[in-house]
């Protein structure tokens, strides 16, 4: 089984932004993301974004005029991410998202953690590890704000055949199982090769995540943390600093 990152730079990053629609329409979706969780684009001087991938939260808050440091382990994706933003103040640093806080050298006013990046971590030690070092990098009143799927009630039977995305030269399914602690997510991929279909599958390792752990461990590394519905079916967390 590969790990994330693997995963990402064999199987996943090269027919990621088709994935989610084009780019246009993923930045129309992270931008709705950022409206929807009451970040003030305008108001954002500074920021960090974990797992930032090509852009897709990371963009419009620059384009608002915010600094961001957006970090992320696939170089595909960061590749893009570079090109897309070109003139703006991104920041691309390619490594760990536990590396945090080797690359924010001021306390900052807003850390991201989208789209189910929280869950790339395999065990609650580097879960821990990760928030411990945010609250570390927030500055006072600062805000973690991450979105995730809840993998404690997991999907049965047929429901862990998901469509991803479809058209006609590319068909992408995600299949779920269940593995104790874990989610192996076994991504399926066929793409028409000139008159026949040729089929890829890779699987890796989630992290089964609730939101009640989340936030027990949030305030345990000193955050206030409040978990509520979140876009596109995930769970949205907004955790603060103190004064």
């Amino acid at each position: 089984m590969a790990t994330v990152t693997e995963h990402y730079a064999t199987h996943l990053a090269p027919v990621y932004l088709w994935m989610a629609g084009g780019f246009e329409r993923a930045l129309a979706l992270g931008r709705a993301d950022l409206e929807s969780l009451k970040i003030d684009l305008l108001g954002c001087a500074t920021a960090v974004d974990l797992g930032a991938g090509f852009g897709m939260h990371a963009i419009p808050l620059a384009q608002a005029g915010c600094s961001v440091t957006a970090i992320d382990t696939s170089a595909v994706l960061l590749h893009e991410l570079s090109a897309r933003a070109a003139g703006l103040p991104v920041r691309i640093v390619t490594t760990d998202v536990l590396d945090v806080e080797a690359h924010v050298h001021e306390p900052v006013p807003l850390v991201l953690c989208m789209g189910d990046t929280v869950t790339h971590l395999q065990n609650l030690e580097e879960v821990d590890r990760l928030f411990q070092a945010v609250s570390r990098c927030l500055a006072p009143m600062g805000r973690f704000v991450m979105t995730f799927r809840d993998y404690s009630n997991p999907a049965q039977g047929t429901a862990r055949f998901i469509p991803v995305r479809s058209d006609a030269d590319r068909i992408l399914t995600c299949f779920l199982e269940e593995q104790g602690a874990h989610m192996v997510v076994h991504d399926i991929l066929h793409e028409r090769r000139q008159e026949s279909w040729e089929m890829r599958v890779s699987a890796y390792r989630k992290l089964r995540l609730s939101p009640i752990v989340v936030v027990e461990r949030l305030r345990a590394a000193g955050l206030d943390a409040v978990a509520s519905p979140g876009p596109r079916g995930m769970v949205a967390v907004v955790a603060t600093a103190g004064r």
